[in-house]
């Protein structure tokens, strides 16, 4: 087992349990928003590894003690900018415990005195402050200009020796400015349908994300995502509420009222803090100048709260073609199939989706939810021709990057099928392209932790659907957490997580099946794994499956294991529940 020396960084929120029972969607979303705005890209810009998120707080490894120090100051600095307009009884403040010691390295965790000791410091730190090992403490003296004050020798839970330490307060030190703490946070509210015809509800939703998109391709704002703005949707939530539960500053809010060729479009911008208006405009406009309207909405609360944008940025923005509206429609169409979930809502979804690209070749977006309207089709075995289905996701991929690789959405359909068509590496690199796009895509996020899971990282997947979860408290991650607790052994929570799916697929049921099995709960195992065979012999791909081979090849192919002992243990706990591999 590998030792080694290293700084570490333990950080936990102050009074965590008493924000959370007083806001706990804004809380988590506030704490969400400071880590993945402020906390990781600093600990990433400084040389550390976040070896483990903890609920309300992290455990972090660099290499050296001057980067951890300087990583936390620049934290602190960071989140006191971003928490300044809060009361100060509802501020989000951390405690940071730094130490220097020999750790036990096992796989991405790790162990140890080093680890305990800084866990046990961090109590010790002052709100907003941190508290240093003398050991941590001796690599930074004279090397960074901090006044830190000596606590002397303190006596730590399970540790032998005294350790002394040294805190640092830092309204004791000017905070420095930072880029991170001074982003505009944004959440964009469902768009109100005032058509009268529930038919066009498809439309407001589709310009709702698609502000949402838009506005997340401007760096400079942090932009919730589509699935926490939409928890509001038909709710008459004050703007003050909304943007506390979301826990953002900005809220943007409007309607669409759609009559033949005539569409009005209203949009507000309100500071959340305050309850006022920003700015507002109305538009009447002939459907096929829709996307100029689009564009300006999205101009116009982006200029307003970042400056002025440079006019680079501003034609980026603009991705859809003024002259295919009716290819637009249907893209909007079919996404509301697409997401139902079912083999015949998929279909419905590529059929929408082929129209789509028939009438504008070049719609990436299109082209994208296409290729995971067949991926979908090929993986949870709906597909009467698999490779077939299989290779137009990859072509489909490929096209829509080469049309539009700034847009998350495509590197992400390429991701997925290059993770499944044996090209782990390439799918790494277009997930993490996808991330860059838009961080606040919480679906990068999911698919991503599908990769983990296949490539031995089953810690690192449970951290980035946790991540995700964070980000939109309100969606649902169960099959791709579940995935990640069946490797890792923790087969009741796996099962769980996969208990509360409604109307599980095939695949779903055959996990579950093989958790319970694992988990000793052989009855359950057995009677779900019929459960599996009776759904299996209604999906065209499994109906063909004749022998134990053949169902061995279907399941190591939708669960691609680079180490051949995950494949041995997945086949395992399948026979063991009585699936025929």
């Amino acid at each position: 087992m590998e030792r080694r020396l290293a700084a570490i960084l333990a950080a936990d929120v102050v009074g965590y349990t008493r924000l959370m029972g007083a806001d706990e969607t804004g809380t988590l979303h506030r704490v969400t928003a400071l880590r993945s705005e402020i906390i990781e890209p600093l600990i990433a810009r400084h040389h550390g590894r976040v070896v483990k998120l903890m609920g309300d707080g992290l455990l972090v490894e660099f290499a050296s003690v001057v980067d951890a120090v300087t990583c936390a100051v620049e934290w602190q600095d960071g989140v006191i900018g971003h928490e300044a307009g809060y009361e100060p009884d509802g501020r989000i403040r951390f405690r940071i415990g730094i130490n220097l010691g020999d750790i036990i390295v096992d796989g991405d965790d790790i162990h140890g005195d080093g680890v305990n000791i800084a866990a046990r410091l961090e109590p010790l730190a002052p709100p907003d402050g941190l508290c240093l090992s003398d050991d941590a403490w001796r690599q930074v003296r004279g090397k960074l200009d901090l006044p830190w004050t000596e606590m002397g020798p303190q006596r730590l839970k399970n540790i032998t020796e005294p350790v002394t330490t040294y805190s640092l307060t830092r309204s004791a030190v000017a905070p420095r400015a930072s880029k991170a703490a001074a982003k505009p946070s944004v959440a964009v509210l469902p768009f109100v349908n005032l058509s009268h015809d529930p038919e066009q509800e498809y439309f407001s939703d589709g310009i709702t994300e698609d502000l949402i998109t838009e506005l997340s391709r401007f760096r400079e704002l942090t932009v919730v995502s589509r699935s926490s703005s939409f928890v509001f949707k038909g709710q008459a939530v004050p703007v003050a509420e909304a943007a506390n539960k979301l826990g953002v500053r900005y809220i943007v809010e409007g309607s669409i009222q759609k009559a033949g060729n005539r569409v009005r479009i209203t949009a507000q911008l309100i500071d959340g803090r305050s309850d006022t208006h920003i700015w507002a405009e109305r538009y009447d406009r002939d459907m096929e100048d829709i996307f100029e309207v689009q564009d300006d909405v999205v101009r116009r609360v982006a200029s307003t709260l970042v400056g002025r944008l440079e006019h680079e940025r501003q034609e980026r923005a603009k991705r859809k073609s003024k002259s295919e509206l009716r290819a637009y429609d249907l893209y909007l169409r079919a996404r509301e199939h697409f997401f139902a979930w079912s083999p015949e809502e998929n279909r419905k979804a590529a059929e929408l989706l082929d129209s789509a690209i028939a009438i504008e070749p070049g719609y990436a977006a299109a082209l994208a939810l296409l290729s995971e309207a067949r991926f979908r089709n090929w993986i949870n075995g709906w597909s009467e021709n698999p490779e077939s289905d299989l290779a137009d996701a990859s072509s489909l991929a490929a096209r829509a990057v080469e049309f539009d690789e700034s847009d998350s959405r495509t590197h992400t359909a390429l991701a997925m099928v290059c993770l499944f068509d044996g090209e782990p590496d390439k799918a790494r690199h277009h997930f993490e392209t996808a991330l860059r796009l838009n961080p606040n895509d919480t679906r990068v996020l999911v698919y991503y932790s599908r990769h983990a899971v296949f490539n031995g990282q089953p810690q690192r997947a449970v951290e980035l659907g946790d991540r995700a979860q964070q980000l939109n408290p309100f969606g649902k991650y169960n099959w791709n957490l579940g995935i990640a607790k069946f490797v890792d052994r923790r087969y009741d929570e796996a099962i769980d997580l996969l208990h509360n799916l409604r109307d599980p697929t095939a695949m779903v049921l055959a996990l579950l099946a093989a958790s319970l099995a694992m988990a000793g709960r052989d009855a359950e195992a057995r009677a779900t794994a019929a459960r599996f065979m009776e759904r299996s012999a209604e999906t065209p791909m499994m109906r063909g499956l004749r022998d134990s081979d053949d169902w061995r090849n279907f399941f190591a192919v939708r669960w691609p294991f680079r180490d051949p002992a995950e494949t041995e243990h997945l086949m395992q706990a399948l026979r063991k529940a009585g699936i025929p591999v």
